[in-house]
C-alpha cells in the first residue's frame, strides 16, 4: 500500500468500518476522520472519480470491488458535478501515482482537496460478500482501534429508507448549459430540453448537448407550471440519491407534466416517472452499482452492457395499463425501462450517459431529441 502522500509524510491510523448489524472491518486512514451513512459497494475497475462527483451517492459510503484504486488519477473534465457527494470511500489499495495520459492531479491530492473520509487496507472483498449476504447497511468509518466505538457509530448512522435527499443536491437557481463531451463537438441545437435537477450528472446535460438539444437546467422543486412556461420541447428527469418514494413533490410536478410534452426518466428520474404514473418502488437488497449490468430490450432482443447507480427499483407487477416495461436487466429480471407511449413518456434505470463504463445505451439520448424534434415538426 502506497499512502505517504495521502497522509503528507504522516504515519496512517488504525481505522474501522463498522456495519448496523454488527459487522466490524479493520483497516487504515491516512488521518483521523468520519464518516456515516449507507455502505454500497460498485464493481467497476475504473471511474472512480465520476462516482465520488455523483451526487446519487450523498449518504452513502463507497466501497470498491478493484483492488487497486488510483492508477487512473484526476481531471477537472470527468468532474460529474462541482464537488465530492459521496460520504466516504473503502479501498483495499490506494495507488497514488497516476499513468494515464489525460491525469492532472493524484488521487491522493483529489481527496484531500475535498476532504472526504478515506479508509485503506481494507479487506473489500469480504465486506462485499458481507454486504451480497445481507443488504446495503448503514455504517460508519472511523479512525479508532476500539469496535465498540465503531459499533456504537454505525447504530446512528442513516440508511437512504424514506429520505428524500435531493434537495441538498439539486441546482438553487435555472441555467443554461452548453458543454459537450469531452472531445466531442456539440451537434447544432434543434430543440429546446429541460433538465429537473434532482442530482443531474454532468454526463447526462453533455450528451444531450451532443445529441442535438439547448440545455435548460431546472431546480427540482419547480412546480409544474414553471416548466410549462419555460418554453420547452421536452423534459428530462435526473437521477439523484434517497428513497423515490420520498420523492413526493417531484412526483406530484411529474403527475402534472405527463402527456403534455415527451418525457425521458433517467435512473431517480424513472422511478419518479414511474410512481407518477401509478407504478410502485421498492428498494433492491445492495442495489446495482457497476459498470457491466447486462439489460435485455424488449422490442428488440438486444442487450447492452451499462452504467448503473441504484439502489431502488420499479415493481413491475405495479405498472397500470398503458405502462409497459421496455427493458430488463438480465442479472435478477428487475425492471431497467418503462415506455407510455401514448402519453410521450419513457424511463431508464441505467445511466445511458454512461461516463464510467460502455456507450451502448447513447442512443437513448438521440431517440429522445429525435422525439422531441417530431413533436415539433422541426
Amino acid at each position: 500500500m502506497r499512502y505517504t502522500t495521502l497522509s503528507k509524510g504522516g504515519s496512517p491510523v488504525r481505522a474501522l468500518l463498522a456495519l448496523a448489524d454488527g459487522a466490524v472491518f479493520a483497516g487504515f486512514m491516512p488521518r483521523a476522520g468520519f464518516a456515516s451513512g449507507e455502505v454500497v459497494f460498485n464493481t467497476s475497475m475504473f471511474g472512480y472519480q465520476e462516482m465520488l462527483t455523483d451526487p446519487s451517492y450523498r449518504g452513502q459510503i463507497l466501497v470498491l470491488t478493484t483492488p487497486h484504486v488510483g492508477v487512473v488519477g484526476s481531471n477537472p473534465e470527468d468532474q460529474e458535478s462541482s464537488r465530492v457527494w459521496a460520504a466516504g470511500l473503502v479501498v483495499q489499495d490506494l495507488e497514488l501515482v497516476p499513468s494515464n495520459w489525460r491525469s492532472r492531479q493524484g488521487l491522493g491530492e483529489f481527496l484531500r482537496e475535498n476532504e472526504l473520509p478515506v479508509g485503506f487496507g481494507f479487506d473489500t472483498r469480504a465486506i462485499v460478500l458481507h454486504l451480497r449476504r445481507f443488504g446495503a447497511l448503514p455504517g460508519a468509518l472511523v479512525a479508532t482501534e476500539d469496535p465498540r466505538e465503531a459499533l456504537r457509530l454505525a447504530q446512528q448512522a442513516l440508511a437512504t429508507d424514506g429520505q428524500d435527499l435531493t434537495r441538498e443536491v439539486a441546482c438553487e437557481s435555472a441555467a443554461v448549459w452548453s458543454a459537450a463531451p469531452w472531445g466531442r463537438p456539440a451537434a447544432a441545437a434543434r430543440v429546446r430540453v429541460g433538465v429537473l435537477d434532482f442530482g443531474a450528472k454532468h454526463s447526462i446535460l453533455r450528451e444531450l448537448v451532443a445529441a442535438g438539444a439547448e440545455v435548460q437546467l431546472l431546480p427540482g422543486r419547480w412546480e409544474a407550471e414553471a416548466i410549462l412556461e419555460a418554453g420547452l420541447h421536452g423534459l428530462v428527469v435526473s437521477n439523484g440519491p434517497g428513497d423515490p418514494a420520498a420523492v413526493l413533490g417531484g412526483v406530484r410536478t411529474l403527475r402534472k407534466l405527463v402527456g403534455r410534452l415527451p418525457i425521458l426518466g433517467i435512473c431517480l428520474g424513472h422511478q419518479l416517472l414511474a410512481l407518477a404514473l401509478g407504478g410502485r418502488t421498492y428498494k433492491l437488497p445492495f442495489g446495482h452499482h457497476g459498470a457491466n449490468h447486462p439489460v435485455r430490450h424488449v422490442a428488440t432482443g438486444e442487450a447492452w452492457i451499462t452504467a448503473q447507480n441504484h439502489n431502488y427499483a420499479v415493481d413491475g407487477e405495479s405498472l397500470p395499463p398503458g405502462l409497459e416495461v421496455s427493458l430488463i436487466n438480465l442479472t435478477d429480471g428487475s425492471v431497467e425501462g418503462i415506455v407510455a407511449a401514448e402519453l410521450q413518456a419513457q424511463g431508464v434505470q441505467f445511466h445511458p450517459e454512461a461516463g464510467p463504463g460502455p456507450h451502448d445505451a447513447l442512443g437513448v439520448f438521440r431517440g429522445f431529441v429525435a422525439r422531441c424534434q417530431n413533436r415539433e415538426g422541426r
